[in-house]
């Protein structure tokens, strides 16, 4: 941790082979399964641009982070825009998310629709603008971050539903880039040890522990995403993942 800043600083040192590292779009950078991400992908000798809601967290010669709020739609856009304006991207990961749990009864609240529009709309916009240009290049990654509730909770239904989205929309766009030598996955965890568990918005939702006894780690969660952003990925496409410690086996 850098005591001047309080970022964190996950090493490394910006050379003349900078400007030939892989780049990637990171979302939700700032905590949990993003920032393990984007620090695994720095690690890995990427370039990495992350957005989030809250300021950066990370310090790196080859880690940029950009304010922005994915549920505007203008703002989502701009950013995307101006950040491939500066050159292609080689992966975009969307692991931004919000948790908003309601019974039957309560769904119309004011921020009802705001799962949707963070995990749905968002990605979206930006694989709008992402994935054609990756067909250009003739290369590129995406993996959207999901959770294993897509198949339906009780108490989560506007969550799950946004997840489930997040599977369709990455099957069909993986059957539309397939043959560009560009990939498009989804993966999904189980209760991961995140802010996102802290969130007062989900007071009564308790996250159900998976069997293996604990909560998932945001690191284990990365490793399975930088995985899928190699060459050695090439083949898996339209995927659906879980890292679920067992919270899918039949029991």
């Amino acid at each position: 941790m850098n005591e001047s800043t309080g970022l964190a600083d996950v090493g490394g040192a910006r050379g003349p082979e900078h400007a030939r590292k892989p780049r990637a779009l990171v979302t939700g950078s700032s905590s949990g399964i993003g920032a393990a991400i984007a620090q695994r992908l720095l690690v890995d000798g990427w370039r990495v641009e992350g957005v989030d809601l809250q300021p950066a967290t990370i310090l790196h010669p080859a880690f940029t982070g950009h304010a922005a709020d994915l549920c505007d739609a203008v703002a989502t856009d701009a950013l995307v825009d101006g950040l491939l304006a500066q050159g292609p991207l080689d992966a975009l990961v969307h692991a931004a998310g919000v948790m908003r749990a309601a019974p039957l009864g309560q769904l119309r609240g004011g921020d009802a629709d705001q799962p949707w529009r963070l995990h749905v709309q968002a990605a979206t916009r930006m694989a709008d603008a992402v994935l054609p240009d990756m067909v250009r290049h003739g290369r590129g990654r995406v993996v959207l971050v999901g959770s294993r509730t897509w198949r339906g909770l009780a108490g989560r239904s506007q969550y799950a539903a946004s997840k489930a989205a997040l599977v369709s929309l990455a099957r069909s766009w993986a059957a539309e880039v397939v043959a560009h030598g560009v990939t498009v996955n989804v993966v999904s965890p189980a209760a991961t040890d995140t802010p996102m568990l802290a969130d007062p918005q989900r007071a009564g939702s308790a996250p159900r522990l998976p069997p293996i006894g604990r909560l998932i780690q945001p690191q284990e969660v990365a490793s399975l995403v930088t995985y899928l952003l190699q060459p050695e990925a090439a083949a898996i496409t339209g995927q659906d993942i879980a890292v679920c410690g067992g919270a899918s086996l039949p029991r």
